[in-house]
């Protein structure tokens, strides 16, 4: 087997292990970690010969990008305080304890090289926590911090992993400097990625076109995180902050096509991307194992040393830090979502998985320094990362739901219904004043407008049955039973002119192109 059949086993084990893990009801990430695992001790497979410096610019602009589809800037500014203990407080943190344990324990490992092994395991992965977090009914507000700490905690983490990577190839470190690259870094990032969500935002106006959108879409996180390390800023805060920019202005609400296509799009590529990603973290063991040789007892040991100062420092650190954010939340009011009690606090703290920007940083440290000499405990620095991304990847993802069903953690449905209804009822009043404002302009027939005032009450009420009274839901089900009714006919109807369409492919003198057009036709049709 050659590396690009190991691409595309990965690519097809991504597909397959989404509905397998929804039927054995794991997390697919886990699984296809699992999955990785397994291959690594195949004969047959070869080892992964990815050069670290494509690492970073191939996995974790797409990842970065997708995720924030999940989020907004509001969500963002109103849980900003809770997001900078986690992703920022923290981060810094863990680094210093891990780097501190790590040099005491690991024999000739030098403070730089701690300190790169310290950030790379230092931030929980988001795309392992939203994937095995969000599948289990959490609370909005832990899932929403959890994204946050993700997003944001990779900038912070990669920014320090690049400063530690730095100085250890170099063999020196300045404190004035160190600072002073993290602020140009910072200010060199937001401004390429205001710039570039500006200018992508005026090219999707220009191209009009759904397929044109979507493939720009693709290449704006590259471009992104590229320039912005071209410029010496950093490319996770430059692709975070453009995503956010297209989020917040690139919206348009009337174009139905470009969102539902480009949605598809982007989940697709997630996946695929996630499950390569976590596939490389199994598949590594090939090369991971074999530098342990004969110590392999004497690494284990300091990897399990790193794995509970990770844990531990995560715990140690939520509980006063939620403490604290509920006292200043209760003196001033934020608008900010937090965890609520003890047990969503565990299930915060067993939710901090390590995943693919760890795997990423540990792939991309350099092999050799400045001087030329070997990258000081590169081997032992990638053993011990892989071994916290394992630990905290499949031992917290596989027992994480068990997790919240003890603890009894769930999502507050009757919030989530109430804001429904109110979104509903906003949803169906707007629909009626814009429907009194053309009323006002043109002179409808009296039937029409009852017609359409029917359809504005109805979008309220299909979205959310219970903003009508008993009597009326009664008299809205059974309409709606006869108009399901007339949509699945029409479904059947459509179907037979789509396959009569099909069928004229293969007659004599059919021309492809016409009879596409004709089938996007029947297929927005259908879409209505």
């Amino acid at each position: 087997m050659d590396q690009l059949a190991l691409l595309f086993l990965l690519l097809l084990g991504a597909v397959v292990t989404v509905p397998l893990g929804e039927r054995l009801r794991l997390p697919a990430p886990v699984l296809m970690t699992v999955a990785g695992i397994v291959l690594a001790f195949m004969p047959f497979v070869p080892n992964v010969e990815v050069p670290p410096d494509f690492i970073l610019p191939l996995l974790l602009p797409p990842l970065l990008y997708a995720a924030v589809q999940r989020t907004s800037w509001r969500q963002f500014t109103a849980n900003i305080r809770p997001i900078l203990l986690l992703a920022v407080a923290l981060v810094f943190v863990t680094m210093a304890a891990v780097a501190a344990v790590a040099h005491a324990v690991v024999p000739g490992l030098p403070i730089a090289a701690a300190f790169a092994l310290g950030a790379l395991v230092a931030p929980p992965d988001p795309v392992a926590a939203t994937a095995v977090a969000g599948s289990l009914g959490l609370p909005r507000r832990l899932i929403s911090i959890l994204e946050g700490e993700g997003l944001f905690n990779d900038v912070t983490a990669i920014v320090l992993y690049h400063v530690a990577i730095a100085a250890a190839v170099s063999g020196t470190f300045s404190w004035p400097d160190a600072v002073w690259d993290l602020v140009l870094s910072a200010v060199v990032a937001v401004a390429v990625g205001v710039a570039l969500g500006w200018l992508t935002n005026k090219l999707m106006g220009m191209l009009g076109d759904a397929t044109l959108q979507i493939g720009l879409s693709l290449m704006v996180p590259f471009i992104s995180y590229v320039l912005a390390e071209e410029l010496r800023g950093s490319g996770v805060l430059a692709v975070l902050t453009t995503a956010l920019f297209l989020a917040e202005y690139a919206a348009d609400p009337d174009d139905v096509m470009g969102r539902l296509a480009g949605t598809t799009f982007w989940q697709i590529v997630d996946m695929l991307v996630t499950g390569v990603a976590f596939g490389l973290i199994g598949l590594e063991l090939h090369n991971v194992f074999g530098t342990a040789d004969a110590r392999g007892m004497q690494i284990l040991g300091w990897s399990a040393a790193i794995i509970g100062v990770v844990v531990v420092v995560r715990l140690l650190w939520l509980l006063p830090a939620t403490w604290l954010a509920k006292r200043l939340h209760k003196l001033r009011d934020y608008d900010e979502e937090i965890p609520v009690g003890w047990r969503e606090t565990l299930v915060m703290w067993w939710s901090g998985m390590r995943g693919v920007v760890s795997v990423a940083l540990a792939l991309a440290i350099p092999l050799k320094t400045d001087s030329g000499a070997p990258f000081p405990g590169r081997d032992e620095i990638i053993f011990i990362a892989f071994a916290v991304i394992l630990a905290t990847l499949v031992l917290q993802g596989l027992t994480l739901p068990w997790l919240v069903r003890r603890l009894g953690v769930q999502a507050d449905t009757d919030a989530e219904g109430e804001l429904e209804r109110n979104l509903a009822i906003r949803a169906s009043k707007a629909a009626k004043r814009r429907l009194r404002e053309i009323e006002a302009m043109e002179d409808l027939p009296e039937d029409i407008s009852e017609r359409l005032l029917r359809a504005a009450y109805d979008l309220g009420a299909r979205i959310s049955p219970d903003i009508v009274d008993d009597e009326r839901r009664e008299w809205f089900a059974k309409r709606v039973d006869r108009l399901r009714t007339m949509q699945r006919i029409q479904r059947e109807m459509l179907s037979a002119a789509r396959h009569e369409v099909l069928s004229a492919r293969n007659e004599p003198g059919a021309d492809p192109e016409v009879v596409d057009r004709v089938l996007r036709h029947l297929d927005v049709r259908s879409l209505r």
